[in-house]
């Protein structure tokens, strides 16, 4: 996590330096927020990966002599058959041109893309999946 907090402190670096540039010569406020807004998201990563680090050290890829098998493990579970997903992808089909031809088109969209996601997250609630 050491490299992506050096690469992040760059951006970070990259948008201060913008910033205070932009706002000495422009004197425009929007354009200045919004690179006050980039430096602080780009600090805000760079802490969280060298906080990151700093508990967990180095991690097997990091290290020279890091293994492959050192992170490997089982993935996690994939469901075999599931028609939530289909659901899910109609209901924001229907959402997305429910935008454009009215609010009932929309209100319907927006019912299935729930039922969908609703589906998806409770599809296997209660069942052991390991």
């Amino acid at each position: 996590m050491r490299t992506e907090a050096v690469v992040f402190a760059g951006v970070a670096a990259f948008f201060l330096a913008t910033d205070v540039l932009y706002a000495v010569w422009s004197r425009e406020p929007a354009g200045t927020a919004a690179l006050t807004v980039s430096f602080l998201m780009a600090l805000l990563v760079c802490l969280f990966f060298a906080r990151n680090h700093r508990v967990n050290g180095l991690r097997p890829e990091d290290r020279k002599d890091g293994e492959v098998r050192e992170r490997s493990g089982p993935l996690d579970f994939f469901p075999p058959h599931s028609a939530w997903p289909v659901l899910t992808a109609v209901g924001a089909g229907v959402l997305a041109l429910g935008v454009i031809y009215g609010l009932w088109l929309a209100l319907i969209g927006l019912g299935a893309l729930a039922a969908g996601v609703a589906g998806l997250v409770f599809q296997y609630a209660g069942e052991e999946t390991g």
